[in-house]
């Protein structure tokens, strides 16, 4: 075979392997996308159902439901707060919200937008009624800058609320098990 033709035959083969590989790029790339439309209910700040299905926004994290901030040297309950915060974003018309992946509780990780295309996500932070969980820390320094919501007064961090309740009910498992042990229950 002669050096041009060799040279061709290389070059074809060459471009034949790049476009399978730009092929499943592409491939993979291609995750289905889930778009869900209706009347979303708030189970707290950053967490909606629809029917069975679950939806966390992804992005962000807003105080747990049952959690309390500080405002002006009072308590107030800021994660009933974000829960309402979100249902009254949700309930507009036309909101809909889409995701490919699920998180390790399988929820549809979403962003929302209301029915003129603003991103619900965004505006949670914004609003000050939850943080930045990775995506958003424009809207969290807009949030900080004019004080909104938990910024406030002083908050713990949602992850660290969370944090500290399993290590509480760790403890108080343990110490359950050495009851049952002891034979005090």
């Amino acid at each position: 075979m002669t050096r041009a033709l060799r040279l061709i035959r290389d070059g074809v083969t060459t471009f034949a392997l790049l476009a399978l590989i730009a092929l499943i790029a592409a491939k993979f790339n291609d995750a289905a996308r889930t778009k869900h439309a209706g009347a979303f209910h708030a189970a707290d700040g950053d967490s909606l159902t629809l029917g069975e299905e679950r939806l966390r926004l992804e992005g962000i994290d807003a105080p747990e439901l049952h959690q309390s901030c500080e405002r002006a040297g009072k308590a107030w309950a800021c994660g009933r707060a974000a829960r309402e915060a979100l249902q009254a974003m949700v309930r507009a018309s036309g909101t809909s919200c889409q995701g490919s992946r699920r998180d390790r509780y399988d929820r549809l990780l979403v962003v929302c937008r209301n029915g003129a295309g603003g991103d619900i996500n965004a505006a949670m932070v914004r609003s000050g009624m939850a943080i930045s969980y990775g995506d958003y820390g424009g809207e969290e320094a807009e949030a900080r800058a004019a004080e909104a919501g938990l910024w406030a007064g002083t908050f713990e961090r949602p992850r660290d609320v969370r944090d500290h309740a399993r290590q509480r009910s760790g403890l108080d498992n343990a110490l359950r098990f050495i009851g049952r042990i002891a034979g005090w229950e």
